[in-house]
């Protein structure tokens, strides 16, 4: 049986604690949170207990699930993989650069299990890609969302954009060679718009727009590669590939297309989409990890890597404002 602390059960903690409580051998044995309504409201609904002494909590707990604003993760990471306790900690992995690498060092001496909490690894419609060679030499997102005060404590960058950092770098597997950026602060104090170009060592080129300032939500990819088109809809579940037909396309809808070396033969097909809830799936590899001793699939490295993207982003939008 795996005992977990919660460390925040604000929105997206009560989503996370809602979902530890459907893991089988998995006990919640608490929470912590400064919020006196917040707690109230979670001690009555869910019955669970909550501490006020954080070296109590953790030694009542197997691993500790924190899902706080960015600048408390260190802490809470430091305190409980001191103590020898396995972490799951929401993105931004930390809240800047120094924090996370002492972070990556620390999980190696603890010999711990630490999964970062990007969550679209998880969404159905990227799991429906598992398996298809995926290739990319262009690449564009559009994760547009509305404005919400919640979690503009970070820039646009580290609070929506990073998620797709974080896809790219797990499909391109090539070092970045150039980043290009520009951003806008419009509703808070750090760029709340920012359109990115991102250039690998192995010839991919990524164009990134994000935006927690739109009237519409969109979150979608669109991957370009030499024998495929794929398109990702991570807000409606939806994943497509047109590629040229091969003798696996029997069951796409398929159609011809004359060109000046001869007729080509396009598949169009829309992979099965399975029926997956992106936070329990994660909740559930985690446990995993722990108990067979595997590696995370979103590791501190992980982590470490979209923030390095995503630091090196706001460096050059700073320098750009700077500049003009």
């Amino acid at each position: 049986m795996l005992k977990i602390g919660i460390v925040g059960v604000g929105h997206l903690g009560k989503f996370h604690l809602n979902n530890w409580l459907e893991i089988s051998d998995v006990e919640v044995i608490g929470f912590m949170d400064p919020n006196e309504e917040i707690a109230a409201e979670v001690i009555e609904k869910y019955g669970i207990k909550r501490f006020f002494d954080a070296d109590d909590f953790l030694s009542k707990c197997d691993a500790i699930d924190i899902v706080t604003p960015t600048n408390y993760h260190y802490d809470w990471c430091e305190k409980a993989m001191k103590n020898g306790k396995h972490v799951f900690v929401e993105k931004p992995f930390a809240h800047t650069m120094d924090e996370a690498r002492e972070l990556v060092k620390l999980a190696k001496e603890s010999n711990i299990k630490l999964q970062v909490g990007h969550v679209e690894r998880f969404n159905p419609a990227f799991l429906a890609l598992k398996g298809l060679d995926l290739k990319p030499m262009f690449i564009e997102v559009h994760r547009l969302a509305q404005f919400n005060p919640r979690g503009t404590e970070v820039s646009v960058i580290l609070d929506l954009m990073i998620h797709d950092i974080d896809i790219i770098l797990s499909i391109v597997k090539s070092d970045v060679k150039k980043i290009s950026a520009s951003g806008v602060a419009v509703m808070t104090e750090t760029p709340d718009i920012a359109n990115v170009r991102i250039e690998f060592d192995n010839g991919c080129v990524a164009n990134l727009t994000s935006s927690r300032i739109s009237m519409k939500k969109m979150r979608k990819m669109r991957l370009f590669q030499k024998d495929a088109y794929i398109g990702i809809d991570f807000l409606n579940k939806k994943t497509e590939v047109i590629k040229l037909k091969d003798d696996q396309d029997k069951n796409a809808f398929t159609f011809d297309i004359e060109t000046a070396t001869g007729k080509k033969t396009i598949a169009v097909a829309n992979p099965i989409v399975p029926e997956v809830n992106a936070i329990l799936k994660e909740l559930e590899e985690f446990k995993e990890a722990i108990e067979n001793n595997t590696q995370t699939i979103v590791s501190e490295i992980d982590g470490l890597k979209a923030m390095d993207v995503a630091h090196q982003i706001l460096a050059k939008i700073g320098n750009a404002s700077i500049s003009r």
